[in-house]
């Protein structure tokens, strides 16, 4: 069905509330990876899996809003095959630091950009994620590709940024995953059977289950708060990537990260087994 983009752009997805706990940010990190290949007594591995002294991995910042995605099957002239959608791109800020250990917050959101690429359809929905009544604690940006859906003459979008630079990265972080990490990190709230399902999987046009993009996202932001800012999760400001392949449960991210000052940081990922890029046009930003 073709994009209308009057009735379509600038609509509001449903507000959604959202609690999380001590418990909530640890499910989060041990289905992000963290602590795998690691020493389960280093304080890099406790800082976000024991409640003694818990912080929140930064990148948790994209949960809370993530349910309202779902009112994007609701929106008037955007009619399109769920089997087809794909997370393309991604910016989180985080605006409260440090990220409370509980809190209860409300999540609203609405469509700021649709963009024609030609075989699919960009859609970019901001989010903003408030406590206490309206104290910001988080911005997200979720950057949807619709397969099929391009082709109705809206514009291209803005040119691709944060290319890295053309020498050896400054540093590099290699984060194995588990065979099963996508059940794991499924558990954190996005149950798309894309990341569990065979058949919806191959339906969808890939040979078997993959991991969430969004994990791969935890990934590169935690290397680069290992490589960069002396695992310090509350000097993380900003991530933005652009999600290029998915990495299959049980492959190795490999986080290339180059130096653009003392706060600003151009990263790229690969899936070491295949040698393949799977973040782009990614920058992290730090206090």
């Amino acid at each position: 069905m073709p994009i209308d983009l009057d009735k379509a752009l600038g609509a509001t997805l449903p507000a959604v509330d959202f609690q999380w706990n001590e418990d909530t940010l640890i499910l989060y990190a041990l289905g992000a990876g963290v602590g795998i290949g690691q020493d389960q007594t280093s304080a890099q591995v406790l800082q976000y899996t024991f409640e003694n002294g818990l912080r929140a991995l930064p990148t948790f910042g994209v949960i809370p809003s993530f349910p309202m995605l779902m009112g994007l099957m609701n929106v008037p002239a955007l009619s399109f095959n769920p089997m087809m959608l794909l997370h393309g791109e991604q910016y989180l800020e985080v605006l409260e630091t440090p990220i409370p250990t509980a809190a209860t917050v409300t999540s609203t959101g609405k469509i700021t950009g649709i963009y024609d690429k030609g075989k699919g359809a960009l859609v970019v929905i901001e989010a903003t994620t408030t406590r206490d009544g309206g104290k910001p604690v988080f911005k997200n940006e979720f950057g949807i590709f619709l397969r099929g859906e391009g082709g109705f003459g809206g514009a291209p979008g803005p040119a691709a940024a944060n290319e890295p630079p053309k020498r050896a990265p400054d540093a590099t972080v290699a984060t194995p995953t588990l065979t099963h990490q996508a059940l794991l990190y499924r558990l954190s709230g996005d149950k798309n059977p894309l990341h569990a399902d065979p058949g919806f999987a191959k339906m969808g046009g890939f040979e078997k289950p993959i991991l969430h993009g969004l994990c791969t996202f935890a990934n590169v932001g935690r290397a680069v708060l290992q490589a960069c800012a002396d695992d310090d999760p509350t000097r993380f400001r900003s991530i933005r990537v652009r999600f290029a392949r998915p990495v299959m449960p049980g492959e190795t991210i490999v986080t290339e990260m180059w130096r653009e000052s003392p706060t600003e940081v151009v990263v790229q990922a690969k899936a070491k087994e295949r040698d393949q890029v799977v973040i782009t046009n990614a920058r992290v930003t730090l206090a």
